[in-house]
């Protein structure tokens, strides 16, 4: 798997997602559902370090991460991001011998 195959695959279900529920996915939509699911994510990180209340889920935590993931790739999609690019700028950079 990589990024540009996950991500095509997420905005395929994305659009069949919005279509299906007469979803308006203007120009903030991708960038609140972030914020959204972000949220969910930390909810549930709360919950299973027991600072919330309800039972965690370590399962559920897993299906937050992934649909923080999602969520950045159909964000990245619409902005104009190639996430490839920016993480080898970003990140990966440190990884390669100093020149």
């Amino acid at each position: 798997m990589n990024f540009k195959s996950l991500q095509a695959d997420v905005l395929r279900i994305s659009d069949l997602y919005a279509a299906n529920h007469g979803i308006d996915r203007d120009r903030d939509w991708a960038l609140l559902k972030l914020q959204e699911e972000l949220g969910e994510l930390t909810a549930e990180h709360l919950r299973l370090s027991g600072r919330a209340r309800g039972a965690g889920d370590a399962e559920a935590l897993g299906d937050e991460a992934a649909d923080v993931l999602g969520m950045l790739l159909i964000y990245c999609a619409g902005a104009g991001i190639d996430l490839e690019t920016a993480m080898r700028r970003k990140w990966l950079k440190w990884l390669e011998p100093a020149a």
